[in-house]
């Protein structure tokens, strides 16, 4: 399990290389701070990447959301918000699951 580093956008440029995926993944709520984080999904690789992101948020109606099961097609990029009432209550984590990894990388860039 690799813990995911939010890269922060500075007015002058920040160089970094796209770090890998693992299996499963963690998003720590300090990094989503009040407003959240932009999650960046690259999928570089030959097969599609099917994800789960738990989500410990409830709904409307006080019921329990359900985990976002997104799918990343090969070649492809996908940008997802994540917020900090999806991190569950325990733990304070949201937790990312790849099914493909190979050279599947992300970008975390936190919200103001």
């Amino acid at each position: 399990m690799g813990a995911l580093a939010a890269t922060t956008p500075t007015r002058a440029g920040v160089a970094y290389v796209p770090p890998a995926v693992s299996a499963s993944d963690t998003v720590a709520r300090a990094l989503l701070g009040s407003a959240g984080a932009y999650l960046l999904i690259r999928n570089g690789g030959g097969s599609s990447d099917s994800m789960t992101i738990s989500d410990a948020s409830g709904t409307v109606t006080g019921a329990a959301a359900a985990a976002n099961a997104p799918s990343v097609a090969n070649g492809t990029n996908k940008a997802f918000k994540l917020t900090p009432d999806m991190c569950d209550g325990v733990t304070g984590l949201i937790t990312i699951t790849h099914s493909f990894i190979t050279s599947v990388t992300y970008e975390l860039y936190p919200i103001g």
